[in-house]
């Protein structure tokens, strides 16, 4: 799995059997779901609800894509990584890789952009200080692009 250490978050996801449509692979609706699972899992590691529990301030997804490299089957185990590649003003993007266990190779990527947003006022924002510095804390080089938001 060498493909995932640079991914400070990894989660393990099994194939279930549903997931697979009539040409026998899993659907391209379930890697959406594969790298929902993963981002957040990375909001639980920096307490994201928590920040906007106590200040309506937090991302929101504004879009995503997905590259298939080789289509996967059950039975499978999939390790989906995330990582952020770069953070400024009010814009999170990030990076996906899904690796099949059972292929012993990378199967998909992705990315997605998560803009930040004030629910008090119904408009974008920056990243609040406080959530960029726990970004920095999880990703470090992630603190050259957040230079803008006072860390």
């Amino acid at each position: 799995m060498t493909d995932l250490y640079d991914y400070p978050v990894v989660i393990e996801v099994p194939v279930a059997w549903g997931e697979m449509d009539s040409f026998k692979h899993v659907n391209n609706v379930h890697y959406f779901r594969y790298f929902e699972s993963a981002r957040t899992k990375y909001v639980e590691e920096l307490k994201i609800l928590d920040f906007m529990n106590n200040y309506a301030k937090g991302p929101i997804l504004s879009e995503t894509s997905a590259k298939f490299l080789a289509p996967v089957s059950y039975p499978d185990t999939l390790s989906i990584g995330i990582r952020s590649i770069k953070a400024e003003g009010g814009k999170l993007i990030q990076e996906y890789a899904i690796w099949s266990q059972e292929q012993s190779r990378l199967v998909t990527t992705g990315e997605s952009t998560m803009l930040f947003f004030d629910y008090k006022i119904g408009k974008r924002c920056d990243i609040p200080t406080e959530l960029a510095k726990r970004m920095v804390k999880l990703e470090p080089l992630l603190a050259k692009s957040l230079e803008t938001a006072s860390i």
